[in-house]
């Protein structure tokens, strides 16, 4: 536990991290890489040339600082930042490491202003959060490896079958190399694959959510391509081009905080856009395997229906069970989609369309998708009267703050 004085010089810190701490962890993330080059073998490095884990980490500080005499209140946080640390691989042992160049991050770019009794303070308080991380994920290592078909670190699986769901993502079948039995997961969550490619100097480990239900004997991802744009995706590149069927990927078992509730009876509505219906096909697949009276919406954002991955699987589970709706909303559908009335909106998934539905006010709302998307459909949801408890968002990639009004776009 720390004592009062060091709580309070934390406290007094607040202001300056909530204004430089982009700044700090900027230049943290650079002297650690820098010492210790070892470590980009576990840090996605798209995410670092786009400043997100600078951010997602500066937000993360700023937090506890803020709770520094609460830390019970970040629990949940800490749970979700520690389910990702186990299924990279993040260990006991790199917490000093980290702790030592932060307090280094922090003394560079404050100045004379990080006295020393404020770089004693916070690395006092660094211990602290560090023993919360690592008791946590102690635990979370142990129930990985021993549950039913768990095991320890990353174990190899075969490219059972490949199939293609649109234009830009691909579905990848995986079965243990040694065939013994596989973890449950529960629906919403991901798995780490660690890729090894010809050229590269460091491994690259990448997250996917499974999109398929539980209990099939093997585990399902759906990628999209990432060609494009100003930071086109290495990995998904790669995924694409090169592995086939037969090819062996190393994969963690299962993790995530976010994960459909079956014990609830609920009615459920489910939003994505682009590739982040790749949860949500889980959760559905789950439902109508589980929960047979439990009603559904499922809505959908994307570019129009060539980008649209699982649309008739979708479609036809609507047509068959009285108990589902499905929504499609293209942003610019082609000739052929108006023709064919495969949507039913055109543009962006907007406030008063949502009305229009009719969605059930108790319903749990659970969403996923690109962060404009996010940010968009959150605010809907809190315009719409919805509790927070009733929902559930996850993020692709680290954490961000959804309180910015944007439009949403697939």
């Amino acid at each position: 536990m720390l004592d009062q004085k060091t709580i309070e010089v934390i406290k007094s810190t607040v202001p300056v991290l909530k204004t430089h701490g982009k700044e700090i962890t900027t230049r943290f993330y650079k002297n650690l890489f820098t010492k210790h080059p070892e470590l980009l073998n576990i840090f996605n490095h798209a995410n670092q040339k786009q400043g997100r884990q600078q951010t997602a980490l500066a937000n993360a500080v700023y937090a506890a600082a803020a709770n520094i005499d609460q830390l019970e209140s970040i629990i949940p946080a800490v749970k979700q930042i520690a389910q990702k640390h186990r299924s990279l691989g993040i260990l006991p042992e790199h917490y000093p490491i980290v702790g030592e160049n932060l307090l280094i991050a922090i003394k560079e770019v404050l100045g004379d202003a990080a006295t020393p009794e404020i770089i004693e303070a916070w690395g006092k308080a660094y211990g602290v959060i560090a023993d919360a991380f690592i008791g946590v994920e102690s635990q979370m290592y142990q129930e990985a490896e021993h549950q039913p078909g768990g095991w320890e670190g990353f174990r190899n699986f075969i490219v059972d079958r490949v199939e293609e769901e649109s234009s830009v993502i691909t579905s990848y079948f995986l079965v243990p190399e040694d065939q013994k039995a596989i973890a449950a997961f529960k629906p919403g969550q991901y798995i780490s694959i660690k890729f090894v490619i010809d050229g590269e100097e460091y491994n690259h480990i990448r997250q996917y959510s499974l999109s398929d239900a539980p209990g099939t004997g093997y585990y399902r991802i759906s990628v999209k391509k990432e060609a494009i744009g100003t930071h086109p995706g290495k990995v998904s590149v790669y995924l694409h081009d090169h592995i086939k069927q037969g090819d062996i990927l190393q994969v963690s078992a299962p993790a995530g905080e976010f994960y459909l509730d079956t014990k609830k009876e609920t009615p459920i509505v489910l939003l994505s856009g682009g590739v982040g219906l790749t949860p949500m096909v889980s959760m559905l697949n789950t439902l109508v395997q589980e929960q047979t009276e439990r009603n559904i919406t499922f809505i959908h954002a994307a570019i129009d229906s060539t980008f649209h991955a699982f649309r008739e699987h979708v479609k036809n589970l609507a047509a068959e069970l009285d108990h589902i709706k499905s929504y499609v909303v293209y942003e610019n559908p082609t000739l052929e989609d108006e023709e064919k009335g495969l949507y039913h909106k055109e543009g962006y998934i907007d406030l008063n369309w949502l009305k229009g539905l009719n969605l059930d006010p108790n319903a749990d709302y659970y969403f996923c998708g690109p962060l404009p998307f996010m940010k968009a459909v959150y605010h809907c949801l809190m315009d719409l009267g919805i509790h927070e408890q009733q929902i559930h968002f996850e993020f692709f990639g680290p954490a961000a703050e959804l309180t910015e009004t944007v439009k949403v776009k697939a």
